[in-house]
């Protein structure tokens, strides 16, 4: 099973790299779904994610305070907002995915919004 966990944590970390650079796809999601994944197959690069000088910060902060930092939040939901306008404005986008779309990005938010974005005094 490690290396079934091994892979795993690469694919989440690979989509969440991609996250970057894609609006509409989270980073952070997949970053602690790969951290979740290497705690179970490989220490190394376990603590490597979480001290990574990009990544390692928000993992921190989530793990300790259970915190989404206020500029990923903004980031978050402006991308969210421009994907599904994007989606709704070019037209040819079948209405049962628009609706899929719309409720899954309703639920990131409100995930989103529902946590603190900095640690309780």
């Amino acid at each position: 099973m490690r290396h079934a966990y091994f892979l795993i944590a690469w694919l989440f970390f690979a989509l969440g790299a991609i996250g970057m650079v894609v609006p509409g796809l989270p980073t952070v999601p997949f970053m602690l779904l790969a951290l979740w994944a290497f705690s179970k197959s490989s220490k190394r690069f376990h603590d490597w994610l979480y001290a990574h000088r990009i990544f390692g910060p928000p993992l921190q902060q989530w793990h300790m305070h259970r915190v989404i930092p206020l500029k990923a939040k903004i980031v978050s939901l402006l991308s969210m907002a421009l994907s599904l306008t994007y989606l709704i404005l070019r037209g040819n986008t079948p209405g049962w995915l628009l609706g899929i779309t719309a409720v899954l990005m309703a639920y990131g938010a409100w995930f989103i919004l529902s946590h603190p974005s900095r640690p309780r005094a």
